[in-house]
């Protein structure tokens, strides 16, 4: 599986340097000079190494430099590219209370009574913090259990989400009040 680390916002100057968001916890880690990165294009499927040259922060964003982009035109070639890393490359967290994203998608939400809420898609991350994507189940909206269950978007904080089990499958949350509710 693959886990995107980083995503180029633009260009920045003539000589091929790329705005990248980075989307790591280890940007000087995973965007180390010298270090193999893959990437993928927008509504591409095919993927390409790319080295970095030299990365640096400048005015709270990260420009980086790549081995064969060396002007303004080929770098706004790479807009919208994502960097990728193999989920398989990733150490384990030593930290309990901490988790990849593909780690949480999948897994099952419930109330602490065992009430089953629904799935997690994603993991969204904001400016606010994280948030789980959670897709209600039939059950838990009512509904037919053909159709799609709704969004649900649960702060990723531990008032909220108090037990989180990768081994088990399971994720158990205490809403407040009017969070689970349809709008």
């Amino acid at each position: 599986m693959e886990l995107v680390v980083g995503r180029v916002a633009k260009s920045h100057g003539v000589r091929g340097e790329l705005v990248v968001e980075v989307r790591t916890d280890e940007p000087d880690l995973r965007f180390a000079h010298g270090a193999v990165l893959k990437g993928r294009l927008p509504r591409a499927t095919a993927v390409r190494d790319y080295t970095v040259e030299s990365a640096r922060e400048h005015s709270g964003r990260l420009l980086v430099r790549l081995q064969g982009i060396a002007d303004r035109a080929e770098a706004d070639a790479l807009r919208g590219m994502v960097f990728l890393v193999d989920t398989d490359d990733l150490p384990p967290s030593e930290d309990p209370e901490e988790f990849y994203d593909h780690e949480l998608e999948g897994l099952s939400v419930r109330l602490a009574d065992g009430t089953v809420v629904g799935t997690v898609d994603e993991v969204l991350h904001s400016a606010a913090g994280e948030l789980l994507s959670v897709r209600a189940a039939a059950s838990f909206d009512g509904v037919d259990a053909a159709q799609p269950g709704r969004e649900i978007l649960i702060p990723f904080v531990t008032a909220i989400v108090p037990t989180v089990s990768v081994a088990e499958g399971l994720v158990v949350i205490d809403p407040p009040e009017g969070l689970l509710d349809k709008e």
